[in-house]
């Protein structure tokens, strides 16, 4: 095994940054005595306009409307809030745990922490509204895990985690705060939501009040998220240079099993964008003169690693008639990517045969997960299938939902698309293309993987898993983002070969709510919950919770981040990134500073601490979204094609809808469809072993099981009931 340490920190060179909006690491007085609507919004068909408590119009002397100002939300100095608030587990609440404080730590402001202590962004919050903060959180392991402890002693607390769905119905229910109700008096959350009419829906619980039930998270918006991460010096070493590719030793593929998804004759035009990073240009597989690669491979049968290497390479050369030189690694890596799922299989099976030349031993792994035995990281390799193979809802802000070009709700769940795009990937893995921790669900990671020269590729995020680069990969070696990958996607204007990306930042899944039984008729701790939130979303506020206090940040050096001027991070604050967290910009903020929590987390302190492999293979991707090579959903309702519309985090169903829906047993996390850690999920199932069990040996019998046996017709109606109402509502407010 190999063994690496940090010799040296990278620097912040923000003179050249980029405007880059695609970072891909890993992303927000009673004003009035309405009560929460416990109404069933399904029989409001107007979806009625949303009452903001901000009083009644006067008409003045001119005869113009004049709205006086909404209550101010004041509170006593030193309010207590009790906060059961956090992210996930113990480390990352809003106070120091004794395994990270131990018996006292010094940050880069100079204090030293104990354990119980608030953490530095939690101590400026208290200084600059002048609340005080009690933790109650119990870092229960997921925001749902944290709702079910406390949803039976909400008088215990003033705010609680949650999942946003969960919270919502919570909501509908009357067991948390409907802040709709005091949106008036909270001017910067208000105001945010009127710049982002998507965000407004996502967050709406009830059509006939325009409730909102939690404050959502935002882990970076309107920029993509999960992007495919590749070692490409090893694509280099095998596609680049003149001639035929040689090798001492090299194994064999295995017998084929996966089959072409690209055609097998004719021309496919993709548009690409040139080197230059400017100039977008028309390029075209020529499936006429090259064949389909797959389709030569597979008529071969088992190929040596040389030859299987030399015939990718023969096949570049001919089917983009010659585009590529001989620095053919672009197909895959460069700016003008291009690569289908076609050439990443032709690909994979070259790179696990020549083992030998690439690491050195006999076994490499092609693709992998990050946690090769964690439910929710396993959960990113169908993820990928989705982008490989053209199929919506495999990453969706809610369950398997996304909007059909029909304008109506579809279940990835019950679409049988789904079902042969997975059956492709088991090929895959019948070929020993995947890992064979992930096939055999074991205690695999990335950094391992890196680390030992095991991993070729995977499906995250981009900081979070590029920072290798800095601290287990040997000079010359590259683990880099590329591009995402052309598919047949069909958007309602006809089936075409595109690259479209589903994994788009908006709300999250989980969010803060403010407890009715904890803050009770007590108007300070209302009005105290309401003030935090509110100053979340401020400019103040955002900078706060993304990179903590003014001592771990330098205010007075800015650069332009996605058109917006943000401080820059301290070179104390850095240099203890690297040294507490190996450079894991999240892990520093949720353990040490308490920031990036929930609320509205900005991409630009994450940008600072990307390793410039990060920002180069994050930047082709960003620079191909700005000139529109890359598509992806949009935070809006894009009434020309809804196709293209994000399906909202939470849709407004009723408390007897969410009591029908939680009776589906199969259909949700604790049944075959999973995300959480120590779930299980079929997608997955049928990746490793194909179609099996009783009702899903088949694609038509697993869709038929789902819809009819499992309550996917069903659950679907309710959602798609729901929806038609939320636009209703939207288009009653618009």
């Amino acid at each position: 095994m190999k063994k690496k340490k940090l010799t040296s920190l990278l620097a912040v060179s923000l003179a050249a940054a980029m405007l880059l909006s695609g970072c891909g690491n890993d992303g927000n007085a009673d004003g009035s005595s309405q009560q929460p609507s416990s109404s069933n919004p399904v029989t409001n068909n107007g979806g009625g306009e949303a009452n903001n408590g901000g009083g009644e119009t006067n008409n003045g002397g001119d005869n113009a409307e004049v709205t006086p100002s909404a209550p101010e939300l004041t509170f006593a100095e030193g309010t207590v809030l009790r906060m059961a608030c956090g992210y996930n587990n113990a480390k990352t609440g809003i106070t120091f745990d004794p395994e990270t404080a131990g018996e006292g730590i010094t940050l880069a402001d100079g204090v030293t922490y104990n354990p119980g202590d608030l953490k530095p962004t939690w101590v400026e919050v208290q200084n600059v509204l002048g609340m005080k903060f009690e933790d109650k959180f119990q870092g229960s392991g997921s925001d749902a895990k944290e709702w079910d402890y406390w949803k039976e002693q909400l008088d215990q607390v003033d705010m609680v985690n949650g999942t946003a769905s969960g919270l919502t119905e919570a909501g509908v229910a009357g067991m948390v705060v409907d802040i709709n109700q005091y949106v008036d008096s909270m001017p910067n959350f208000k105001a945010y939501l009127e710049e982002n009419p998507i965000v407004r829906l996502s967050i709406t619980g009830d059509t006939s009040t325009g409730a909102i039930y939690f404050s959502p998270y935002f882990d970076g918006v309107n920029d993509i998220e999960r992007m495919p991460l590749m070692r490409v010096d090893w694509v280099a070493k095998l596609l680049d240079g003149e001639g035929e590719f040689a090798a001492d030793k090299s194994g064999t593929t295995t017998a084929p099993v996966y089959q072409p998804y690209m055609p097998t004759s004719g021309k496919v035009d993709i548009d690409v964008v040139e080197l230059d990073g400017k100039t977008v240009k028309t390029i075209t597989k020529d499936y006429d003169t090259a064949g389909n690669i797959i389709a030569n491979m597979n008529e071969a049968g088992s190929l040596s690693g040389v030859d299987a290497v030399n015939m990718l390479r023969n096949y570049i050369d001919l089917a983009y008639n010659g585009y590529y030189g001989t620095t053919r690694s672009n197909l895959f890596c460069g700016q003008n990517a291009a690569w289908d799922a076609d050439e990443l299989v032709a690909l994979l099976r070259c790179v696990v045969s020549n083992a030998p030349t690439l690491n050195g031993t006999d076994t490499i792994q092609g693709l992998f997960s990050r946690e090769d035995d964690n439910n929710q990281r396993r959960v990113d390799m169908f993820r990928f299938v989705g982008t490989l193979f053209g199929v919506r809802g495999l990453e969706s802000r809610q369950d398997y939902l996304f909007v059909g070009n029909d304008g109506k709700l579809h279940d990835a769940r019950q679409e049988a698309a789904t079902y042969v795009a997975l059956e492709r990937m088991n090929a895959l893995a019948q070929e020993g293309l995947i890992s064979k921790s992930f096939m055999e669900s074991s205690a695999e990671k990335t950094q391992t993987m890196l680390e030992n020269d095991l991993g070729f590729m995977h499906y995250d995020y981009n900081q979070t898993q590029t920072i290798y680069n800095a601290t287990v990969l040997d000079e010359g070696e590259k683990y880099m983002a590329v591009m995402v990958p052309v598919a047949r996607w069909d958007d309602g204007t006809g089936e075409k070969f595109m690259r479209f990306t589903e994994s788009w930042r908006s709300v999250k899944t989980g969010g803060w709510a403010i407890s009715k039984a904890g803050v009770g008729d007590d108007t300070d701790k209302l009005n105290a919950a309401l003030k935090l939130i509110d100053y979340a979303y401020s400019p103040e506020g955002q900078i706060l919770m993304s990179y903590g206090p003014a001592a771990f940040r330098n205010d007075a050096k800015t650069f332009l981040f996605n058109g917006k001027e943000m401080p820059t991070i301290s070179d104390a604050a850095y240099a203890e990134l690297w040294d507490k967290a190996n450079g894991n910009y999240t892990n520093y903020a949720r353990m040490y500073l308490g920031s990036t929590l929930s609320f509205l987390k900005s991409q630009a302190f994450e940008y600072q601490c990307t390793h410039e492999v990060g920002r180069e293979g994050a930047g082709y991707i960003s620079t191909a979204i700005g000139l529109g090579t890359i598509k992806h959903p949009e935070l809006a309702i894009v009434s020309d094609n809804m196709w293209y519309t994000s399906v909202p985090t939470v849709l407004p169903t009723t408390k007897a809808e969410n009591d029908t829906i939680n009776g589906f047993s199969e259909l949700g996390g604790g049944g075959y469809f999973g995300q959480s850690k120590d779930q299980q999920n079929l997608f997955l199932n049928i990746i490793v072993g194909g179609f099996s069990g009783e009702g899903t040996s088949s694609v038509d019998e697993t869709v038929a099981t789902v819809t009819n046996s499992w309550n996917g017709a069903q659950y679907l109606q309710i959602k798609e009931t729901a929806w038609q109402y939320l636009l209703q509502f939207y288009n009653s407010n618009n």
